[in-house]
């Protein structure tokens, strides 16, 4: 097994690329060790020292990493916990576990499934490019709310995508949207 490192716009995340599906559809983020419970890759790499996040998208994996550790250090513990879990044939989540589309209804429902369409087709991709991902988690009085994860969450061009890519692009096709804002969650 080959698996292909690429950086990201976060110095503290790099993207492996096993060359197979990882999740297929979805993603999943864990952003510590308590929240890994639900998968046993997660679990594994946050196994390795210095390793705070993970991320698990289609066909890619992003680890993050302690400001104080350098990826020279942890890089070929990572690379080993990947192709170990591969070759175990382990399950990459347990269950039921993963991302679901929860429908909106409501005075707003037309508008916010504009926004889930062009966040789909326009910005998902681009995001799981540089190793990360975006979901919707609200819209109220022209306001829509996101969450970064991956690589995007912490990046520090995060807020620039935010407000400069992502905000421009729902208000030229959404007139009623007049701001982006992000969320922690």
């Amino acid at each position: 097994m080959f698996i292909q490192t690429e950086s990201t716009p976060n110095p503290a995340t790099l993207k492996f690329l096993p060359g197979q599906d990882v999740l297929g559809l979805g993603t999943a983020d864990f952003p510590s060790v308590e929240t890994a419970g639900t998968s046993p890759l997660a679990s594994r790499l946050f196994g390795v020292a210095g390793v705070t996040g993970v991320f698990l998208g289609s066909d890619f994996i992003t680890v993050t990493k302690a400001d104080d550790v350098d990826w020279q250090h942890i890089k070929p513990e990572i690379l080993g916990a990947i192709m170990e879990h591969f070759q175990s044939g382990a399950a990459m989540m347990d269950g039921d576990a993963g991302a679901g589309h929860v429908a909106h209804d409501g005075p707003d429902a037309e508008i916010v499934n504009q926004i889930k369409e062009l966040l789909d087709t326009r910005v998902r991709p681009a995001v799981a490019q540089d190793g990360g991902d975006i979901t919707f988690h609200g819209f109220e009085r022209g306001v829509v709310y996101l969450h970064m994860k991956g690589a995007c969450a912490g990046c520090p061009s995060s807020t620039l995508t935010l407000k400069m890519g992502i905000e421009n692009l729902l208000r030229h096709y959404i007139p009623e949207v007049t701001e982006v804002r992000p969320v922690a969650v």
